[in-house]
């Protein structure tokens, strides 16, 4: 069976419509000025050494070479096998703060910033799991629910910043709650939340929400990102760190505490973020150690790839067009 994998390039092709059409309005205009110039004779005299046929052929040629490219960044593909897989895991809700004190800058650029790159990282790292999003601040809200597109989720991931949410603050109970609803009430196990924050702000009902996630077989493992003697927040719109009604900087902290007590009571762990990479393995490592539940059997299928070939044929083309002349060589007496 053939197919594209990158079937949106294929509208692409309605480029050489448009080119054919350019040029064949090109060719009745340019027909047009020459009978104003003068005698029909003595115009053909003058261009003679122009080659008409050369000049469509050398179109046809790039025509031919944008068709083949196009088809190229499409990428051809034939089915060569296909293989039944039992996939086994369990479901990931990640939480992220996206409040405004995560734009404080003592992560490089900043807390947000090293925030994704850890869960894009740690994604890579339990890719036979089923992973989800919720975003917080004020609010909490899932951003992407449970699935295994890792690509569609890390695509959100990449757009996410404080203004995503209107309300500020940092609610981690509903955090959890939100991340709790998400589940299969159903699977008494093969659950797990990580929540990563800066836990500045004090949630009482985040113990709460941790006892009825446990209770339903829940294990939440907490990420804490920034420093304990707390940075400045920077202010994108104003260009400058934030400050309160005295015109004092206002420094966040991280509120280790909050993070390791939700950790230690939903059995989990806790981990600064300090090293994107290593703190992602020993999340996967936590996640991966828990128990699986089966996802049932999954149909993969294997792909060949002619690509390549498209886009060779494409260049020669490209290189046949630019050595032929369009002028013609004419004998001298």
């Amino acid at each position: 069976m053939l197919r594209f994998q990158h079937s949106e390039y294929l509208w692409f092709l309605l480029t050489i419509v448009i080119l054919v059409g350019l040029f064949l309005l090109a060719v009745k205009d340019r027909r047009k000025k020459l009978k104003t110039i003068g005698d029909e004779a003595l115009v053909n005299f003058q261009l003679r050494k122009f080659n008409m046929k050369a000049q469509r052929f050398k179109f046809i040629l790039l025509l031919l070479a944008l068709f083949t490219g196009i088809i190229g960044l499409a990428n051809l593909q034939a089915n060569a096998k296909t293989q039944k897989v039992n996939r086994k895991g369990i479901d990931v809700m990640i939480a992220l703060d996206v409040s405004k004190s995560m734009l404080a800058k003592d992560e490089s650029p900043n807390r947000l910033e090293k925030a994704k790159q850890f869960v894009s990282k740690l994604i890579d790292k339990i890719g036979n799991n089923r992973v989800g999003l919720i975003v917080f601040a004020g609010r909490a809200y899932v951003s992407v629910p449970l699935t295994v597109d890792f690509s569609a989720l890390k695509m959100n991931l990449s757009t996410i910043s404080p203004a995503s949410i209107p309300s500020q603050g940092t609610v981690l109970g509903e955090a959890i709650k939100m991340a709790r609803e998400s589940f299969n009430p159903k699977d008494t196990k093969y659950k797990s939340i990580v929540l990563i924050s800066d836990g500045e702000d004090h949630d009482e009902n985040a113990n709460n929400e941790v006892k009825k996630a446990v209770e339903e077989g829940i294990m939440i493992n907490t990420v804490g990102i920034g420093s304990v003697n707390g940075s400045p927040i920077w202010d994108d719109e104003l260009q400058e760190n934030k400050k309160d009604a005295e015109g004092n900087e206002i420094i966040s902290k991280l509120n280790e505490e909050e993070l390791q007590t939700i950790a230690t009571n939903g059995e989990g762990i806790y981990t600064q973020l300090n090293n994107a990479e290593n703190v992602a393995k020993s999340m996967a490592t936590q996640i991966n150690s828990t128990e699986k539940k089966s996802f049932g059997d999954v149909v993969f299928a294997d792909y060949n790839n002619y690509f390549q070939y498209f886009l060779l044929l494409s260049l020669a083309l490209i290189t046949i067009e630019f050595f032929i002349s369009e002028r013609k060589k004419i004998a001298t007496a």
